[in-house]
């Protein structure tokens, strides 16, 4: 009967569907570096607009335009953003530069993480970047009316004690920043943490004068449109790239650039975070949890535009003669899930699995597992795909034995394409008679590949998102993990595996159906090439071991039917 071709044929078209769809979603990339330069700093439209103390809306204002302030303010003039003005600061993981003008952080380089193979002269990969090709940095500051930050003043001009700073041998260091308001005076101190990511600013103010003081603080991610460097495929995939953030009735939402351009995004809620994410990298600002924070995702207005990811926290009212505080965090690193999990509440999610999260949250968690005993990520794949495979034999054993009984009953179906000739109808009659008899499933044989699919989808996700795969070398000639074989040996011995898994099962009696199965190595082993390698070392281990286990059903059922 026809629906049996249709049916066969209807579930391989779905299965290539959820490959290229996945396929199409993420690809390896290594992003551009480039200088700290003498960039101007523009101020206009990139300082968040000021909440009215009085009447606290229900979200941030999306427009561009800060209100003139009152201020008490005394801030530096505006000076050229030169090496003057920069600060250094090396830790184990970082080497930054902090602006003096506003102590914005305007060039992070991680030393842990390279732009390239070490083999191939990999530089330390620099996330944040001022110059005149690329503008990605962390702004923060206070606004309000006695705020440090406007539109129309400007922004300060710190004054600190060395210009280079490094994280030795202690287990924290302090970078302070001190500016003066009259009798106020304001530091702010950049905390960093041994072999940490994550940056503490935090300001202290002194209010000797005899007016209350009163601001609100701001952290701001602003980003040109460039896009990273990307090792792009034949059909040029590339990673999101974009805003994310949590939301007030979703736990996790992103924007692409183009939804930036459509619409601003403004929200409020208690805690919360913002980032923006690439490949395998996120820039996070995360204020107060109990506190009601606002956050804005919009374009400026200015003539070259940057996308800003602004959060506005809760005012902050020091009275006279006394002191106060505000504490906020900036991440600035990999997607580190369980680093991430523990800084905010569903920060990891920027870990994006798409809709097969359930699935790989698990696998992500035992291949960590199993990588803590056998200490490389190309073992910690094999035996993770061995634990699968373990898992689903008892749901695909029916099937393989089904495949089995198939295959021993080639030559009566054999006799029948002889006995009946072009009698479509006749044949089709004779050998659903012989499968009902025999208690056998002509379709079974599909199931083991469709229950892969989800597994093998999610270890998609998990392979293309886990930063700890980039760079990761296994044997030989595999020196990273995430990215495809070099030389295209691994898909070649998938595809061999393909072929010979064929030979152990059944040959389909329609020709269509036949020449459909001939041809699904070739097509596989095609689009295997460009997959990142740990990828395919799963498919091809996989397809081993479902070859062992036909072989293994092979064999019991011949010696039961010889008994």
């Amino acid at each position: 009967m026809d629906w049996k071709k249709i049916s066969l044929l209807s579930g391989m078209a779905i299965v290539t569907w959820l490959l290229m769809i996945e396929w199409t979603q993420f690809d390896v990339s290594s992003e551009e570096l480039g200088k700290v330069g003498g960039v101007k700093q523009a101020v206009n439209g990139e300082i968040p607009n000021i909440i009215d103390s009085e009447a606290q809306p229900d979200v941030l204002p999306a427009g561009d335009d800060l209100p003139a302030l009152a201020s008490k303010v005394v801030v530096s003039a505006p000076v050229e953003n030169d090496a003057g003005n920069l600060v250094r600061v090396r830790t184990q993981v970082f080497d930054l530069l902090i602006d003096l003008y506003g102590g914005d952080i305007v060039s992070v380089k991680l030393l842990d993480h390279l732009n390239e193979m070490p083999a191939d002269g990999g530089v330390p990969l620099q996330i944040f970047e001022r110059s005149n090709e690329r503008r990605y940095i962390a702004s923060s500051g206070l606004i309000g009316v006695d705020g440090t930050d406007s539109k129309d003043s400007g922004r300060p001009l710190f004054n600190v004690r060395a210009r280079d700073f490094v994280l030795g041998d202690q287990q924290a260091l302090d970078v302070d920043l001190v500016v003066q308001q009259g009798l106020v005076e304001v530091v702010k101190r950049f905390s960093f943490t041994r072999d940490s990511y994550k940056i503490g600013v935090n300001y202290r103010i002194d209010n000797n004068s005899s007016n209350d003081w009163q601001a609100s603080f701001f952290g701001q991610i602003k980003r040109d449109a460039s896009e990273p460097l990307a090792l792009t495929t034949a059909l040029g995939q590339q990673p999101f790239l974009g805003a994310a953030l949590r939301g007030p009735e979703t736990n996790f939402v992103k924007y692409d650039f183009d939804d930036i351009d459509d619409k601003p995004v403004a929200v409020s809620l208690e805690g919360g975070w913002i980032a923006f994410l690439q490949h395998y990298y996120v820039a996070a600002w995360i204020p107060p949890r109990a506190e009601e924070n606002r956050y804005s995702v919009k374009r400026s207005n200015a003539l070259n535009p940057l996308y800003l990811l602004s959060v506005v926290g809760q005012p902050l009212t020091v009275p006279s003669g006394e002191q106060g505080t505000y504490s906020a965090l900036l991440y600035v690193g990999p997607k580190d899930q369980s680093e991430l999990e523990s800084l905010a509440e569903y920060l990891d999610l920027v870990v994006d699995y798409g809709i097969f999260w359930i699935i790989c949250k698990p696998i992500y968690q035992t291949m960590v597992a199993i990588h803590g005993v056998v200490g490389n990520w190309g073992w910690a794949i094999i035996v993770l795909t061995i634990l699968i495979k373990l898992l689903l034999f008892p749901l695909s054993a029916k099937s393989l034995k089904s495949m089995a009984r198939m295959r021993s009953l080639q030559p009566e179906m054999d006799r029948l394409k002889e006995l009946y000739g072009e009698d479509r109808q006749k044949m089709s009659q004779e050998q659903m008679a012989l499968w009902k008899r025999e208690k056998v499933n002509p379709l079974g044989g599909c199931l083991p590949m469709l229950l892969q699919m989800p597994v093998f989808i999610s270890l998609y996700w998990v392979l293309s998102e886990s930063v700890e795969i980039r760079h990761a070398p296994w044997l030989l000639w595999i020196k990273d993990l995430s990215a495809m074989d070099p030389y295209f040996i691994l898909p070649l011995m998938m595809g061999l595996s393909m072929v010979l898994m064929q030979k152990m099962q059944p040959v389909p009696s329609d020709p269509m159906q036949a020449k459909v199965m001939q041809y699904m190595p070739i097509a596989f082993t095609f689009m295997f090439l460009w997959f990142p390698s740990g990828l395919v070392l799963y498919w091809t281990v996989n397809n081993l071991l479902s070859m062992g286990q036909q072989w293994f059903v092979n064999r019991q059922i011949l010696r039961k039917e010889s008994v």
